[in-house]
């Protein structure tokens, strides 16, 4: 399914926060900014004599001799942090990472983060990498690296510092606001291949999709991961979809766009078939995305799963979702960066990831700073069962347990069953194998996963209803 957008321009790069160790996006051709030939207002030669005044006094006084290359460097990466917590000077390390990236396999953490009252946010961890493993949440802090503190620590010092050869090991010291005290957490770096679509049949019907990043292949993959999921339900349409984007830091606006429109038919919007639009000051960043005809689901409901992890492409998917009337958002409240970032190469190795606008949700909604509030808040709880426990079991009197209880008229009389004994557990879900394939066996949904248990739960329902309304029209 292709989408329409009025406007393309160089790079469009949604991220859930400023780097990425392991994380970054893929960029795209530029099409129509001219970033070599438009014309630059001059600068004031004062300013421009103060700096080469500042670079001079600084290799002639400086205690250690400083190469021009890593003063230039410094400048750049220090006059692009100050503009905001998103923009930042790639260099030949960065960029070539950012370019490699399209691949969806590199070395890291993986682990997407950001820079907070001087410390290093945990902004979310990626699916099945070191950081997942190692149990980072979204909202953690890093205060220190291999023991070394990182308050007020330069984003890339620190993203250097996590960096190494696949296979050796380095300590984060995390600080938890749930927890009393900061605790040490040792991650072994790896080679991060991202699958950034996954699925699975729930029970009904429902089918489930994870989205763990928005990359260059996720819109084939969507497509893909649907017709798989059709044929896993006998050649049926679903009659309901979870799209799980959890821990979704981010990626290109073009994948976000094109999800949101599977989902969304033209035909049935009127007017506003928006997707998303981005306001800037250049006319180069001025875009709208429009729906097309066509839903791949037919109109079947979908619940998506957002939490403070899901941010910027994410945030696209979901509002546009929810101000659409076509999905219904549950979780938490999301991460809030509501802003695009633009790569422009300075040269054949090195770059500038700027800011260059802010995103609007169909219905005029600016999500920067705020973020997407889900229309069924659901915190995530843990759900302990105990096995061993009596008050986990519960009898369940029915009306054939009755003394001289009415037999059923359309069957035989039965013998007295006596009462049912019903573990507690299996009230609350269809039980499901466990997603790691640990050979544990089956736990209640509700145990592994309570947000998508109550998803589950509300397609169901909605299910139920639509039945109901069938079969009295």
């Amino acid at each position: 399914m292709k989408f329409k957008i009025s406007t393309i321009w160089m790079s469009a790069i949604l991220f859930g926060s400023m780097t990425a160790l392991g994380a970054t996006q893929p960029i795209q051709t530029n099409t129509n900014v001219q970033t070599k030939t438009s014309p630059v207002q001059s600068l004031p030669v004062e300013d421009v004599q103060r700096f080469t005044a500042a670079i001079a006094d600084v290799k002639k006084y400086y205690v250690e001799d400083v190469s021009d290359d890593k003063l230039f460097n410094n400048a750049l990466q220090g006059m692009m942090t100050g503009l905001d917590p998103h923009s930042t000077y790639l260099d030949i390390e960065d960029y070539a990472t950012l370019n490699s990236a399209t691949t969806g396999e590199f070395g890291g953490l993986g682990i997407e983060i950001g820079s907070e009252q001087g410390y290093i946010l945990v902004v979310s961890p990626i699916d099945d990498t070191p950081a997942q493993k190692a149990g980072l949440k979204p909202g953690d802090y890093i205060i220190k690296i291999d023991n070394q503190p990182v308050q007020d620590m330069n984003l890339q010092d620190a993203v250097a510092k996590m960096r190494g050869k696949p296979g050796t090991k380095i300590v984060l010291t995390i600080y938890r606001k749930t927890e009393k005290a900061p605790f040490n957490v040792t991650l072994t770096r790896e080679i991060i291949r991202v699958q950034s679509v996954k699925s699975r049949m729930l029970d009904n019907g429902i089918g489930y999709i994870r989205i763990s990043q928005f990359q260059m292949p996720t819109i084939d993959d969507l497509n893909a991961s649907l017709k798989k999921l059709k044929a896993q339900n006998s050649g049926k349409n679903l009659s309901g979809l979870v799209l799980d984007l959890r821990n979704n830091p981010g990626g290109l606006l073009d994948a976000a766009v094109g999800v949101s429109d599977a989902f969304l038919d033209s035909k049935k919007l009127g007017k506003n078939d928006l997707i998303v639009y981005t306001k800037g000051r250049i006319k180069g960043s001025q875009l709208e995305a429009h729906a097309t005809p066509g839903d791949l689901l037919n109109g079947a409901p979908i619940v998506v799963l957002v939490n403070g992890g899901s941010a910027s492409a994410s945030e696209i998917v979901a509002g546009a979702l929810q101000d659409q009337r076509r999905a219904i958002i549950m979780g938490t409240q999301t991460f809030g960066k509501g802003s695009v970032q633009t790569v422009i190469p300075l040269d054949e190795q090195t770059a500038i990831k700027i800011t260059t606008a802010l995103y609007y949700t169909p219905d005029g909604r600016s999500i920067q700073a705020k973020g997407i509030t889900p229309d069924v808040v659901v915190d995530m709880m843990e759900v302990k069962a105990d096995k061993n426990n009596d008050n986990l079991n519960m009898i369940i009197i029915k009306e054939q347990d009755l003394a001289s209880h009415l037999a059923n008229g359309n069957q035989s009389p039965q013998g007295k069953a006596g009462p049912e004994i019903v573990n507690a557990e299996q009230t609350t879900a269809a039980p499901v194998v466990d997603n790691q394939d640990t050979g544990k066996g089956t736990q209640p949904l509700a145990v592994t996963d309570y947000q998508l248990n109550e998803a589950l739960n509300l397609l169901k329902g909605l299910k139920a209803i639509t039945r109901d309304q069938e079969a009295a029209s």
